[in-house]
């Protein structure tokens, strides 16, 4: 008999941990991603707002399994699944056969019906977004600068946020303390600290998902940065020249998308039911429905809690299905029963708001201030993948706590979307 062959779409904490667990199975894995890295996606924002470069959050795909002969991976785009050949269709004409497939292929922004915003608007989830988030705001400052119409100065010292999840309340937290704290010395015809930094969200408060007392606390902390926080306002327009919020048009040069997120095209090439977010409603040992080889896991699966309430997406709810779904795959392989069903366990829920003030959120215990700021920090670098990686970082933030310079500020590429204005 030929070796199973595995076939697992999607570098990222599931798929890699998917990986990891198959080690020694006596399997054939063959691992497929769009990109050639596997990306630290917590900290991306700190790529977008001149903290931290690429290198030190994104690692090769391939180097990671250089050591494993089992282990296959190419560059390529899925297209297509056909569950009733079992096989995988490549952008590039390729086809996979697979005897268990896994789905990890994440989700993408969500703009709510108005795909039109993406270009003015641009969300946050790969390296590209990042620096073309970073260039936007480096380049509204250094246009700033030249610009003799004061209202057009203004527009361009005025970064929109759109949502108020984590992503977004780090965002606006950053280039704040970017605006007002590290660039002032450093421009002479304009006041970096006169820059507004708007966090907009349709709900009524800040990071809905954690307590009603962190919420609060994490609205202070912005506000105290001088972060405009306005709640409960939808944002109905974005264009160009601005945002318009209610019946409010903000004028503003950089608007990041932090709102919401869409899954992957996963729930259609299999033809099986998807929640409003478009993430498959899995089995709950992660299987799709009525198709026990192929399992879908971290964003692309829409997984519920004993409680009733969805498992959040993020790194370690990922993680946890990709080492419980290759549990199922070795206990199939061996014919030992199956694992009992999946059981997400909440490790907690972090945010940072600027350089010294964080939320964890733990369930009983709760946290904030600067001790939560340092625990954060601790378990973002004890999460990345390398010594070297820990130790640039944990220098990076060493640097700036201390010195408030952030250090990855150069605009490497050319800016292609609205160099006019």
């Amino acid at each position: 008999m030929s070796e199973h062959h595995v076939v697992v779409v999607g570098g990222g904490f599931g798929g890699l941990q998917l990986v990891n667990g198959l080690k020694g199975a006596g399997v054939k894995i063959t691992l497929v991603d769009r990109r050639n890295h596997h990306l630290f996606q917590p900290l991306l924002y700190q790529v977008a707002t001149t903290i931290l470069s690429t290198s030190e959050i994104a690692w090769p795909i391939r180097r990671l399994y250089a050591d494993r002969p089992d282990v296959t991976v190419l560059l390529g785009e899925v297209t297509d699944v056909d569950s009733g050949a079992k096989t995988v269709s490549l952008r590039n004409g390729m086809t996979l056969g697979y005897d268990t497939l896994v789905l990890a292929t994440g989700a993408t922004h969500a703009y709510f019906g108005h795909d039109e915003w993406e270009p003015v608007a641009p969300g946050l989830k790969t390296l590209e977004d990042a620096t073309t988030i970073r260039r936007r705001v480096l380049l509204a400052f250094e246009k700033a600068e030249m610009e003799v119409s004061p209202a057009v100065r203004d527009a361009l010292l005025t970064f929109t946020i759109v949502g108020a999840g984590p992503t977004g309340v780090e965002l606006a937290g950053i280039i704040a303390e970017l605006a007002h704290f590290t660039l002032p010395d450093e421009f002479r015809n304009i006041d970096t600290r006169k820059t507004r930094v708007v966090l907009v969200e349709a709900g009524p408060r800040v990071l809905p998902t954690f307590a009603e007392e962190l919420s609060a606390y994490a609205q202070k902390a912005l506000e105290k940065l001088g972060v405009e926080v306005l709640l409960g306002k939808p944002v109905t327009e974005c264009g160009a020249d601005g945002v318009q919020i209610g019946e409010t048009f903000v004028p503003s040069r950089t608007i990041v998308w932090a709102a919401g997120v869409t899954a992957s095209p996963a729930a259609r090439w299999l033809n099986v039911p998807a929640d409003r977010a478009g993430r498959v409603v899995v089995e709950q040992d992660l299987s799709a429905p009525g198709l026990p080889d192929v399992f879908v896991i971290g964003d692309t699966a829409s997984v519920m809690r004993e409680d009733g309430k969805p498992v959040p997406g993020i790194a370690p709810a990922a993680k946890q299905q990709g080492g419980y779904v290759a549990k199922v795959i070795r206990a199939r392989l061996s014919g030992k029963p199956a694992p009992a069903p999946f059981k997400y366990w909440h490790q907690g829920s972090l945010a940072t708001i600027g350089k010294s003030a964080a939320i964890i959120d733990f369930g009983r215990i709760k946290l904030k201030g600067w001790i939560a700021w340092w625990i954060w920090g601790l378990a973002h670098i004890y999460f990345l993948i390398g010594t070297r990686s820990r130790f640039s970082v944990a220098w990076n933030w060493l640097w700036i706590y201390l010195s408030g310079q952030h250090s990855a500020r150069l605009i490497t590429q050319r800016e292609t979307m609205r160099e006019e204005g």
